[in-house]
């Protein structure tokens, strides 16, 4: 049955592929980029995209657990893919584990590749173990040491030293393991904002570009080196018109009467809210792009509707589409964008796009 649009995504193929492209060129030659797609793909679908990747060149992808990995390989991804925030099992499963702790690096099964993660300053997965307790674990660990990686907390920050400490100790690590004749063959510490503001002496032989693949790099803080990479948003996000209607003076708009018309006014009922991710936070401060002008939210998103102004918008009807992220004739609005008008990140509010709104790709 061909039902009706209610909230839908359009993905253009080409943008993701040019990011892809971006990111490998500024890298050069001598790094490999491990591509992050996980949380499928953040909402970008991650078999499509894995497929697109492969087909640039991609040698590696990276997710977060098993179950995204066995979904690549089950839909036919022919890289190397890394699961970051999973056990040594996955090593059975044709998948290269991340390992971030001594117990972990004991249950390594012979022969499996992994990469060790060491805790340089984020607080979070990776060990923290001395150069010594360290080199005679992997030493003893009965598989094979491929990678040597950590993840920064605050590349964005060019006013504090975080991650210079974080890059001064993880290099520290790496020389105390070569110098017990442990060479990893990749050495990898940076997401998308250390390889889009060039924090070279941290890039090493392997990169992690997550968002930049999306489209996005997040503004850095301070005396900050121009952003070198150029990117598309790969994403559009739009929503049918379900009704049109005028109101008089008075009337009461969404739960708890969160607006009240000022005067006469022409408001429009979108098929799309909470539930579909359309943050809650926007209520009554965010707006879509109706016509080629901006139309405010008024009231309360609610689960499955939300309700705007379409005083500058008088030709827009009932099953005419309105665009959240992207372009409408001369405005914009990204997930960035949305994400301060939400007070929330840009990550969460494309991760935040519910499976139930419709993956529509585009050349």
């Amino acid at each position: 049955m061909n039902l009706p649009q209610r909230s839908w995504v359009e993905i253009s193929r080409g943008a993701i592929k040019a990011n892809y492209r971006a990111v490998c060129e500024l890298a050069g030659p001598g790094v490999t980029v491990a591509a992050v797609v996980k949380a499928d793909a953040y909402r970008h679908g991650a078999v499509e995209i894995a497929r697109l990747l492969e087909g640039e060149g991609a040698t590696w992808l990276a997710v977060s657990n098993a179950e995204e990995g066995l979904e690549l390989r089950e839909a036919g991804a022919q890289s190397r893919i890394l699961v970051m925030a999973d056990g040594p099992h996955v090593g059975d499963l044709n998948l290269t584990p991340v390992i971030h702790s001594l117990e972990a690096l004991a249950a390594v099964k012979a022969g499996t590749a992994y990469h060790l993660k060491l805790d340089t300053g984020m607080g979070r997965l990776g060990t923290r173990e001395s150069p010594e307790t360290l080199i005679d674990a992997v030493r003893n660990c009965p598989g094979v040491i491929e990678g040597l990686m950590t993840h920064f907390a605050s590349s964005a920050d060019y006013i504090g030293t975080q991650t210079e400490e974080q890059v001064a100790a993880f290099a520290a690590m790496a020389e105390a393991l070569r110098a017990a004749g442990i060479h990893p063959k990749y050495l990898h510490c940076c997401s998308t904002i250390p390889v889009a503001y060039e924090r070279r002496a941290a890039w090493y032989n392997m990169v992690r570009p997550g968002m930049a693949l999306y489209g996005y790099v997040s503004p850095a803080r301070g005396n900050a080196p121009p952003c070198k990479l150029r990117l598309t948003p790969a994403l559009t996000w739009k929503a049918t018109v379900l009704e049109v209607k005028n109101v008089p003076k008075g009337t009461h708009i969404g739960y708890g009467a969160g607006f009240i018309a000022p005067g006469p006014m022409r408001i429009g009922i979108l098929a799309v809210g909470y539930a579909d991710g359309l943050p809650h936070r926007l209520s009554g401060r965010g707006r879509v792009m109706a016509a080629g002008a901006w139309a405010p939210i008024l009231g309360a998103v609610s689960m499955d509707l939300t309700t705007i102004d379409l005083s500058a918008s008088p030709e827009v009807k009932r099953g005419d589409a309105v665009t959240i992220l992207g372009c409408d004739g001369e405005l914009v609005q990204d997930a960035q964008m949305l994400a301060r008008d939400a007070g929330t990140i840009s990550y969460s509010v494309l991760c935040g796009i519910h499976e139930r709104v419709r993956r529509i790709y585009v050349s």
